[in-house]
């Protein structure tokens, strides 16, 4: 078994490690995509925020509406970080590719016109991370690469299980190939729970996503294309934020889905202070009709199943942020481990298969020399 394991962990990995390296540099990097957004564009994605009042989702909408007539929301940001622009979905009319822009929520300034999803720098490592800047086949590229990245860390905890009797052994004088060695199992044992976490989450998300895709266009239906707005425009979006808290207390909304596609409705999606730290400020949610405003439903994830609230921890779990920054740290770190890891591994590869190559070569030149001296 052990043979096997390791027959298998070193072609795949050998196969499938730049593409990884990719993955994880890229996701080490979006851990902190704000504040790398905020380096390089601070004017567009920060606010002053002290002594400031935020103004009215419907002045704010009106606003945005008026500068922007031919586009329609579809999505409305709300961050908790106070400092931080609210960021809107927008989708120009005839068209169906989302864009985005930057608001200031206290004066209703629009600081960027709309942009495409992959505009800025980091919007554009996104894409790299998720979709090889592929697009829909890109996402499953990347979901076969996240079942590879689990099989590597199952199959190098397995070779390394008993890791504990020589994890703090790096043997620094010793043979190259033995230093290798002992580095490569130290940052695979180190990086492998996270890893394993990272590929499971990611490729969960692909899959929904891929099989959201063929549910909804297998029949070849196109994406809906926005003509005109798909939602009574009379109806006060601050009134149903505030009506939110009626079905659901405490509730801060976080995020608002609009209707972007006929049928859909309003979903305020938000945080209900669920001491778990594992719960995403996403996971609980009011919807209301999108034509007369009536409540429809609530979901309130401290009333939710185990399944339910595993999936929705996947999102924590996948940025690294249920512990704040000391989390997204570990995890940046850990998600630039596979440059060790591949570095060793490769490493590792050339030196035994260089050495196979010079035993070959030896007996060979022995089995000449035999031949004449007979």
């Amino acid at each position: 078994m052990n043979k096997w394991f390791f027959r298998w962990h070193s072609r795949l990995a050998m196969f499938a490690f730049l593409p990884l390296l990719v993955i994880c540099v890229t996701g080490s990097a979006l851990v902190f995509k704000h504040e790398l957004d905020t380096l390089v564009m601070a004017e567009k994605v920060r606010v002053p925020a002290s002594g400031q009042h935020r103004l009215s989702l419907d002045t704010l909408a009106d606003g945005v509406n008026e500068r922007l007539p031919a586009h329609e929301i579809v999505g409305w940001a709300l961050f908790r970080d106070q400092g931080r622009a609210d960021l809107l979905y927008v989708i120009p009319h005839n068209s169906d590719q989302w864009h985005y822009i930057l608001l200031n929520q206290y004066t209703g300034e629009l600081l960027s016109a709309p942009v495409s999803l992959t505009d800025h720098f980091t919007d554009w490592l996104l894409s790299l991370h998720y979709t090889f800047l592929l697009g829909e086949a890109g996402i499953a590229v990347t979901t076969l690469y996240a079942f590879l990245l689990c099989f590597l860390g199952i199959s190098g905890l397995y070779l390394h299980r008993r890791f504990w009797k020589n994890f703090f052994t790096l043997r620094r004088n010793a043979r190259t190939v033995v230093y290798y060695s002992d580095l490569h199992k130290m940052a695979g044992v180190v990086a492998s729970p996270v890893l394993l976490i990272l590929g499971i989450t990611g490729g969960y998300w692909n899959i929904q996503h891929l099989w959201s895709e063929y549910q909804e266009h297998a029949d070849g239906k196109a994406h809906h294309q926005m003509v005109d707005r798909l939602y009574n425009d009379r109806l006060s979006l601050q009134a149903m934020r505030e009506r939110s808290s009626e079905h659901l207390s405490p509730f801060v909304a976080t995020y608002i889905s609009f209707p972007y596609e006929p049928g859909k409705q309003f979903r305020f999606f938000g945080d209900v202070g669920d001491p778990n730290p594992l719960m995403s400020q996403y996971a609980s949610g009011v919807t209301f009709d999108a034509h007369n405003g009536e409540f429809i439903s609530a979901f309130d994830i401290r009333e939710a199943g185990l399944g339910m609230r595993v999936l929705d921890s996947f999102r924590r779990l996948h940025f690294g942020d249920f512990a704040g920054t000391t989390s997204r740290i570990v995890w940046t770190v850990i998600g630039l481990l596979p440059l060790v890891l591949a570095f060793t591994g490769v490493s590792l590869w050339w030196l035994r298969h260089r050495k196979k190559r010079t035993v070959a070569k030896r007996r060979g030149t022995l089995t000449d020399r035999s031949g004449q001296a007979g």
